[in-house]
């Protein structure tokens, strides 16, 4: 009777169905299976199949361990049992990186001397992330979306009639987009225009071939039909503005289109009373600096000259002759004792020995204005003002004040003009008496008062120099009472 009990133990047949929902590619299953193998006598195996795949061997473990020798090459590397299956009677079997064809009914058998028993069916069921016929339709639509987005941005230049360009100061040139699908076979005539000033015109002859305006900053090569776009070469904040592209075709029928451009300058800001600033021009040029011109302006003013290998302080202005020095390797400016007039637009141009345009760049310089605080009481205040030494003695140095008529102080012909002076600063006023040849012409105003409050400007001129420097005097603010507590209140933390 035992060993009947024990046959039919061994023909035990079960069903597991593991369709669960969050099965997917991808994933990793453990497919049950349970059987007391001490009762299988003596040496049992075990084997995981489908009946539907040829081989059908998914998994062999043995006593000595796995065999694969028969394994279905669907499976290789992707199944695993426990070493100790056989001792535990755990003979479940791990199954890694799903695919939709693992789909199926997997049959976990004993083998033995006594012959294959079978111990339990299990169904799998696996999903795809995503149906192929959604796989499918997605790349459809990408490549579509790509399709369309390469030829509206193809086109798009040809449909806009307004462009908005922004560039830097300094690059070689811009390219201001004018293109049309208008008048390809038609065009006469392009005009650019700026500010209503025409810069630049293309014709087109009877035979269609171009006929360009020489023109030394623009230019026009118009190789794709239906494109004037304009090159500008070396752009400057003058360039900045709306640019009209008109096309006129052989009708007298015309079709504009416009450009905002907005040329970007490097900005420096300067304090109040600082030795020098730095304004750049090249990084790291190759251009040797014996074969170029390199010319600094501002305005009509010219900065600094260099040329032939030397700086050329005879060609500069008197405003800044022996205030500036310029590295050769980079071609920046160094400018000494910086004043609030001397703001404003630098322009940098390189020229090569043949008087071509190598580089052009703009630096907008900013600074500050000088502020000096007083309080009643004080027994002198210093507005200062320096700039370079031993200056001629035909110079004329005049302090004054905004709101008054008279100068606050004059110095001429090497001696002080009082009887030009303002009669609220009578005995009042001192400089240095080396102020030429030091050029420190700074303005001691002695025991200053609340009436001395305003905007001085210092100039120091002759007829070839001129220097200026503004000083707003004010009354020092008073500290309220919250703010002295907090500083006694810091102070007493500090000790």
């Amino acid at each position: 009777m035992m060993k009947m009990f024990m046959f039919c133990v061994f023909l035990q047949f079960v069903s597991h169905h593991a369709s669960a929902d969050d099965i997917y590619e991808g994933d990793t299953f453990l497919l049950p299976c349970e059987f007391p193998t001490f009762d299988v006598d003596p040496t049992p195996s075990v084997l995981w199949s489908r009946y539907d795949l040829r081989p059908s061997t998914v998994h062999r473990h043995q006593k000595e361990g796995d065999a694969f020798e028969d394994q279905n090459q669907l499976y290789s590397g992707r199944t695993s049992m426990m070493t100790d299956a056989l001792e535990s009677g755990d003979l479940s079997l791990t199954l890694t990186q799903l695919k939709v064809s693992d789909s199926g009914t997997y049959t976990c058998s004993i083998t033995s001397v006594r012959g294959e028993h079978h111990v339990t069916d299990v169904q799998l069921q696996v999903k795809e992330w995503f149906p192929s016929w959604v796989t499918a339709l997605l790349v459809v639509i990408s490549v579509v979306l790509i399709v369309v987005v390469s030829v509206v941005i193809h086109f798009y230049q040809y449909i806009i009639s307004v462009y908005h360009v922004d560039v830097k100061s300094g690059v070689e040139s811009v390219q201001l987009p004018c293109k049309t699908m208008r008048y390809l076979n038609r065009v006469k005539k392009v005009e650019w225009c700026q500010y209503n000033n025409i810069v630049h015109t293309y014709e087109v002859d009877s035979e269609a071939t171009g006929h360009q305006q020489q023109h030394r900053l623009t230019e026009m090569n118009p190789q794709t039909r239906g494109d004037f776009s304009l090159i500008l070469k070396y752009p400057t904040e003058d360039n900045s503005g709306t640019w009209t592209c008109c096309i006129y075709n052989r009708d007298e029928d015309s079709l504009e289109k416009r450009v905002h451009l907005q040329v970007k300058l490097d900005k420096v800001d300067a304090a109040a009373g600082q030795e020098s600033v730095l304004l750049s021009c090249w990084p790291k040029t190759t251009v040797p600096s014996d074969q170029v011109t390199v010319e600094w302006t501002i305005g009509r003013e010219k900065v600094h000259v260099f040329h032939n290998g030397s700086d050329q302080p005879e060609d500069e202005s008197w405003s800044y002759r022996h205030r500036t020095e310029m590295t050769r390797n980079d071609f920046s400016l160094t400018l000494k004792n910086p004043t609030d007039f001397d703001s404003g637009t630098f322009k940098c141009t390189v020229y090569s020995e043949d008087g071509n345009i190598l580089r052009k760049k703009e630096v907008r310089l900013n600074v500050e204005v000088c502020k000096v605080e007083i309080e009643e009481g004080e027994e002198s205040v210093l507005l200062p003002f320096r700039t370079t030494e031993n200056l001629p003695d035909d110079v004329v140095v005049e302090w004054r004040r905004e709101d008054l008529i008279r100068p606050v102080y004059k110095y001429n012909n090497g001696f002080e003009q009082l009887d030009q002076q303002d009669p609220g600063y009578e005995g009042r006023t001192e400089m240095k008496a080396d102020l030429l040849t030091s050029g420190d012409f700074s303005l001691t105003l002695k025991e200053p008062k609340v009436q001395d409050h305003g905007t001085y400007v210092c100039e120091v001129s002759n007829a070839k120099i001129r220097r200026r420097k503004t000083v707003k005097l004010r009354e020092r603010r008073k500290r309220t009472t919250q703010e002295d507590q907090e500083r006694l209140s810091r102070s007493y933390s500090s000790a």
